[in-house]
Order: C-alpha cells, then sequence, then structure tokens
C-alpha cells in the first residue's frame, strides 16, 4: 500500500485536490490527511502538483493536487486515526453554492443545446 500525508502548515486554508477524479478536502491549518492506495509496485504512487490563483490567494487559499499515477484511481484520503474524509470536507459554504449555481447554470444550457437539436 501506498500512503502519503499532505499537511496544512498555512495560515489559511489548504485545498487537496485528488485527480483523476476532481475530488476536493479543504484543510484547516494544522490539519493532516493521508492518500491512501492499494498500489503496491515499483513505480511512483502519486504526484504532486501545488498552485494558487490570485483570487485564491487573496481568500487565503493554497491548493494542492494529488494524481493517482498507479494503482485503483479510488485512493482513499484519511485523517491521522484512520477515519475516511469525504469530498468536499470542509468546503466553505460560499463555494459550495457558487460551485452549485455554475453546475445548475451548465446543465440549463446543455438541456437548451439538447432541446434545440430535436427541433
Amino acid at each position: 500500500m501506498a500512503v502519503m500525508e499532505v499537511c496544512n502548515d498555512n495560515t489559511g486554508l489548504l485545498v487537496l485536490w485528488l485527480e483523476p477524479l476532481g475530488e476536493d478536502r479543504w484543510l484547516e491549518p494544522g490539519e493532516a490527511f493521508r492518500v491512501r492506495s492499494d498500489y503496491d509496485g515499483d513505480e511512483l504512487a502519486f504526484s504532486v502538483t501545488c498552485w494558487a490563483d490570485e483570487e485564491d490567494r487573496a481568500a487565503g487559499i493554497e491548493n494542492v493536487t494529488v494524481w493517482v499515477e498507479a494503482g485503483d484511481w479510488d485512493a482513499q484520503v484519511t485523517d491521522r486515526s484512520g477515519n475516511v474524509i469525504e469530498c468536499g470536507h470542509h468546503r466553505p459554504e460560499e463555494i459550495d453554492r457558487r460551485w452549485t449555481e455554475r453546475a445548475e447554470e451548465a446543465r440549463g444550457r446543455v438541456e437548451e443545446r439538447e432541446r434545440q437539436n430535436l427541433s
């Protein structure tokens, strides 16, 4: 089993993106999560990229993306005690609301295009 720990040593939020699934978990300052994969081979199980855009930085948010490179893509994220941390953990309500609105708008555009194509 491959295990990697991600710690938030910042004063703001750290978003852990798990790819290729596109899942997000938000770490409060001082929190640490472990990403676990069933992979037991010789290649690297994970790769990591860190990034922030101007809007995130202004809001005190940093981002780290953990790419599952080998083994089951459905890697597990836990805290140090082994409790499973689900997608959306500590996601701020404002972000959740904004993402939900954008998804609904996109769904509406897709439905409208489908109606137009059927006409």
